[in-house]
């Protein structure tokens, strides 16, 4: 009920559109979908998942689908992990921690910022949580562990996540497997998990990017009346202040805050005394402390010089999306709460009481944060450029040189260009954006030498001769695109839109092979941990399943 209270508008009909969210009918398998670019791998293995995937189901559908079902899985996780650690909680306990999973500012906000598959690690947290726990209780959950891993690993944000919860979880006490082989087995199921974009950043990226402006611009942001550790404790803070519910906005943040601490504080009692839990308390202290330590003056130099010398950890820049380690945390604290009031007050009451407050002061999530995230409908246009363009497939060059867009027909919020994840054909984006008045450089360097060649009026044999095959100018006529003036044959021309075409070409990348293995062992660590998972639940009934010890 509170997924589809979250989520409604999505289950019309058109496509996820908003911020970093593009869903296209279609996606393909170009080099920069398997990360064989100077860009970093940033969206490994989402973008081939959705590719493969969306050769059979509408892309629209399927990320509206996968978005859900990620939700879904975050409030029926944090409800799997009390009855493994709080079972005496009952259905009180649960029902309260699935609220607090599912129905926070940092679903909001992540919603906003259009990170559909962060979402999805973030619902299998509690899970990959509960996999480690039964391990060390019971000895059972290889499976499940190596698939929950594979799940949350469909973007590098989401396994590192999961495998710090797994990791943490391995130091809870135990008479199952030993800690050495619950630690082994995280770092093996992790490490294939990531192999996606581990070996398109060792065959593909070329590390070269200043991160020192972006470093502060992703920095944890203070909510009015909290400070910023304030905020990252109430699981809010994201770095762009217009990707936050209208109730964030305002001293009513004070009190949606106090609240949520109000609960997880009540059931501290009672989930410190379990030994199980500790290290995931101890996760939810780092997972609010760092970040806010982060965004501090010596925090943004620290982290800037640690990116410096690591540039491969360019992903730690968005503090902020860390805070989701706290939830399991937060969710066994919520549910500890109606066993630590249940001497006075009956635990239904206790739960009603606690899932009311936690909705009533985030309203606006509802309806998909206030009506904000919904679906929308391309141009008939953009269906037809697009089917130009792939029965010759040649690089693309896109104006204006922004790779943030606003399209009137898609709402009033930015929205990464669509073009790259609808062509057959390679799309030469810089990867630059722009945060309030700052710019930060992405890694497109091929790109932004195209850009400047039609910037300056470049004619068709020059723009061949470094690799275009097609220039698309996005707006209202498409004759004028960035202050380019263009004289080249036109293709196609639209009010939405207008493609040239230029004739150049360029080569596929020779790694094309590798990476393509290394999702296969991604894919096969997913179906063979789903079945051994299945198996090991048809073999075990309810009543064998151990608990965690206190």
């Amino acid at each position: 009920m509170l997924t589809l209270a979250v989520t409604a508008p999505l289950l019309g009909p058109g496509y996820l559109l908003l911020r970093d969210a593009v869903s296209t009918p279609r996606s393909y398998l170009t080099d920069a979908a398997l990360g064989l670019t100077q860009a970093a791998p940033r969206a490994l293995p989402q973008d081939v998942a959705v590719a493969f995937a969306s050769s059979v189901v509408d892309g629209g559908v399927l990320v509206k689908a996968v978005l859900i079902l990620g939700l879904w899985l975050a409030g029926w996780g944090a409800a799997h992990l009390v009855t493994s650690v709080l079972p005496e909680a009952g259905l009180p306990g649960q029902c309260v921690a699935a609220t607090v999973a599912l129905w926070n500012p940092y679903v909001a906000e992540r919603l906003l910022q259009g990170h559909w598959s962060l979402l999805v690690g973030y619902g299998a947290l509690p899970w990959v949580a509960a996999a480690v726990l039964s391990l060390r209780s019971a000895g059972s959950g290889v499976g499940a562990l190596a698939f929950w891993l594979a799940v949350a690993g469909l973007t590098p944000t989401g396994l590192m996540m999961a495998a710090a919860i797994a990791l943490a979880c391995v130091a809870a006490p135990g008479a199952g497997r030993p800690r050495w082989f619950c630690a082994a087995l995280t770092l093996a199921g992790s490490t294939t998990a990531a192999l996606p974009w581990l070996v398109a950043s060792a065959l593909g990226w070329s590390p070269g990017v200043d991160q020192a402006p972006a470093v502060a611009a992703f920095a944890a942001r203070a909510e009015p009346g909290l400070g910023t550790l304030g905020s990252l404790a109430g699981l809010a803070g994201i770095w762009n202040a217009d990707a936050v519910p209208a109730t964030r906005t305002t001293l009513f943040a004070v009190v949606a805050t106090a609240v949520l601490l109000a609960g997880v504080a009540a059931g501290l009692p009672v989930l410190f005394r379990r030994r199980a839990a500790r290290p995931l308390l101890v996760v939810a202290l780092a997972a609010v402390l760092i970040p806010a330590l982060m965004a501090t003056g010596p925090g943004l130099t620290a982290v800037e010089a640690l990116l410096d010398a690591a540039p491969g950890l360019g992903v730690i820049r968005d503090g902020q999306k860390w805070v989701a380690l706290a939830v399991p945390a937060y969710a066994l604290a919520g549910a500890a709460a109606t066993i630590t009031l249940r001497p006075r007050v009956p635990a239904l009451a206790t739960a009603a009481v606690c899932c009311a407050a936690v909705i009533a002061t985030l309203p606006d999530l509802a309806w998909g944060v206030g009506g904000r995230v919904h679906p929308v409908q391309y141009p008939p246009a953009w269906r037809e450029a697009a089917a130009i363009i792939n029965a010759d497939p040649s690089p693309v060059a896109v104006l204006p040189v922004d790779s943030m867009r606003r399209f009137p027909w898609a709402g009033t919020a930015p929205v990464l260009d669509p073009l790259p994840r609808w062509l057959r054909a390679e799309v030469l984006t810089t990867g630059d954006l722009s945060i309030g008045g700052r710019v930060v450089p992405g890694e497109g360097a091929q790109a932004r030498e195209v850009q400047a060649l039609l910037l300056a009026g470049a004619d068709q044999t020059r723009l061949a001769d470094a690799g275009v095959g097609w220039v698309v100018v996005e707006g209202a006529g498409g004759a004028e695109g960035g202050g380019a003036t263009l004289r080249l044959p036109v293709a196609f021309r639209s009010d939405e839109l207008t493609v040239y075409r230029v004739g150049g070409s360029s080569s596929a990348s020779s790694h094309r092979g590798a990476a393509l293995a290394a999702h296969g062992v991604w894919f096969l660590q997913l179906c063979a941990g789903l079945a051994a998972m299945m198996l090991s639940r048809r073999r075990t009934r309810p009543a064998e399943v151990a608990t965690p010890a206190r």
